[in-house]
């Protein structure tokens, strides 16, 4: 009778197992910058006691009231007057803020004529409750914000299904403790030990996942992509940057030889073919005029 008792748990514990497994990788995907708040759930030993160990079975069964799970991130595209040093200031904005810097990326651009310009991109992570607050200091002293947005999801439901399996995972947990204690026969033992490996696989999976959403929740990610102001950028040709009156010399010197460049490209690709076009009729005009005039300059002269 012990041996087919064994037998039912184990069918019953795999079939439980099975289903707990496709419905934690089917669900719980991994989120940045959660906004959690454990849900407040009423037991049912302070519910007896406040009605005086009688209350209606239906109220044990009704949804306790419990806040909602969002996940909240922010993309900024802002130009600025130095990328790299307002980089900088947004890291350290996310340290004194008691958040961290996930990425921070400053890279050299060419544009027009060979001149360059800093860009500069970085990612960081801020308490949640103070997004709105760190997004308005990221934003102050920009020249443009080229653009903003704040994405929010709901998640509720999947971190409560991970509470869900989890306590049916320990329940079998401790099931499978209590009949391996009772066995005696060897093979017996390592049939009720694989399948308590299992359970403490899935356990530790769904623990992990539940950590990281609880770990994410104090804090919010911000994806900062920071462009250069090119009128405020210093001119750089190769390692020498002009200042003053030689900069602005060479500025104007630069803009009239593209004004020359591009003023050479329209008459060469559009004036000239176009000219050429509108003269067609006047040589065969002044062909045929021409030949007019020399059939009567002919029998003039043979006369």
């Amino acid at each position: 009778m012990k041996k087919r008792y064994l037998f039912i748990v184990l069918g019953l514990l795999g079939v439980s197992l099975a289903a707990c497994g496709a419905r934690s990788l089917a669900q719980a995907p991994a989120y940045d910058g959660i906004t959690l708040e454990r849900p407040a759930v009423e037991s049912f030993v302070e519910m007896e006691d406040s009605y005086g160990g009688e209350f209606d079975a239906n109220i044990a069964h009704q949804p306790a009231a419990m806040e909602r799970l969002v996940i909240r991130n922010a993309n900024l595209v802002i130009v600025v007057e130095d990328p790299s040093a307002s980089a900088s200031a947004i890291n350290e904005l996310a340290e004194q803020m008691g958040g961290y810097v996930v990425s921070l990326n400053v890279y050299q651009s060419t544009y027009g004529d060979g001149l360059s310009a800093t860009y500069a991109s970085t990612t960081i992570r801020v308490p949640a409750e103070r997004l709105n607050e760190a997004l308005d200091k990221i934003k102050e002293g920009t020249v443009e914000v080229r653009s903003e947005n704040i994405s929010g999801q709901d998640v509720t439901q999947e971190y409560t299904d991970l509470e869900s399996q989890l306590r049916n995972l320990e329940a079998a947990e401790e099931d499978l403790r209590e009949i391996m204690g009772s066995l005696t026969k060897a093979e017996d033992v390592l049939r009720v030990y694989e399948n308590l490996r299992q359970v403490r696989q899935e356990i530790e999976i769904i623990k992990g996942r539940m950590q990281y959403f609880e770990q994410s929740a104090r804090l919010s990610a911000i994806s900062v992509e920071l462009l250069p102001d090119v009128v405020s950028q210093p001119l750089q040709i190769g390692r020498w940057q002009p200042q003053g009156t030689a900069k602005e010399a060479l500025q104007s010197l630069i803009s009239a030889l593209q004004f020359l460049a591009n003023a050479t490209s329209w008459i060469v690709i559009y004036a000239l073919p176009v000219l050429l076009l509108l003269s067609i009729p006047f040589w065969v005009i002044r062909w045929i005029i021409i030949r007019r005039r020399a059939r009567k300059v002919t029998p003039e002269s043979e006369n």
